[in-house]
């Protein structure tokens, strides 16, 4: 009787195994941008959801004592300056960003609130292979960038340097749900209390029904048991 009541055991575990499996699954995907995002003048194209390009230029500015050269995103104007610290003016190339129109997890789109509050701007250096002609004549390799000094170590006011920089995402997990449609953010309170219930937001009701059929098999298998145990009870009084 012992056996009989072991194997049924077994057999209940193994047909509850796949529902925990399958609870697993309510991580989200990986969020996939609407197009690659592109510096066209450049060639340099972004691997995730933006793309940043900073242009700076050396240029004079006053300091106590007199003038020194600093690298700047901004023209500094020089009204005032003495003839030999005049500044170029404009930029010949200004610095832009791109982003992409729609991001979208497992084909819903995310909530534009999660870039803005969890994305991150960070630093990489692009391929330039796709540098057209004329920039590269005037262009060239400078630490994770490029640089149109004829000599990295010795610019001169005028000279331009650029570096770009991409917009990435963390690991989202449990930090945002569907509703309505879309992937938001969960509150902080909310992950804490019920992480897993937080991420995805069932479509068809499978979820549930698995939930219910858990339950059913673990009644089931608590009625089982304890016929079991009276039947034996019984064979003992015999």
């Amino acid at each position: 009787m012992r056996i009989v009541a072991l194997r049924v055991a077994a057999l209940l575990l193994c047909l509850l195994h796949p529902v925990g499996v399958l609870a697993q699954d309510d991580t989200p995907g990986v969020p996939q941008p609407d197009r690659t995002v592109r510096d066209r003048e450049f060639g340099v194209a972004a691997r995730h959801y933006g793309l940043e390009r900073r242009v700076e230029m050396l240029q004079w500015q006053r300091a106590p004592g007199g003038y020194t050269r600093t690298w700047s995103e901004l023209a500094i104007d020089s009204t005032g300056f003495g003839d030999d610290h005049r500044n170029p003016g404009a930029f010949p190339l200004q610095s832009r960003r791109w982003t992409a129109s729609e991001i979208t997890i497992e084909g819903k789109p995310l909530d534009p609130a999660v870039v803005r509050q969890l994305g991150e701007w960070r630093l990489f250096r692009p391929s330039f292979s796709a540098l057209p002609a004329n920039l590269a004549a005037t262009f060239q390799p400078e630490g994770d960038g490029l640089g149109s000094a004829d000599n990295p170590l010795e610019p001169h006011v005028g000279d331009l340097r650029i570096h770009w920089r991409e917009l990435v995402l963390p690991p989202l997990g449990e930090r945002i749900a569907l509703r309505d449609g879309r992937w938001q953010l969960v509150a902080e309170s909310t992950t804490a209390e019920a992480p897993r219930a937080a991420v995805a937001e069932p479509g068809d009701g499978a979820p549930n029904a698995r939930t219910h059929r858990a339950w059913w098999f673990g009644g089931a298998f608590v009625v089982l048991v304890a016929a079991l145990a009276a039947r034996r009870r019984r064979i003992r009084n015999r």
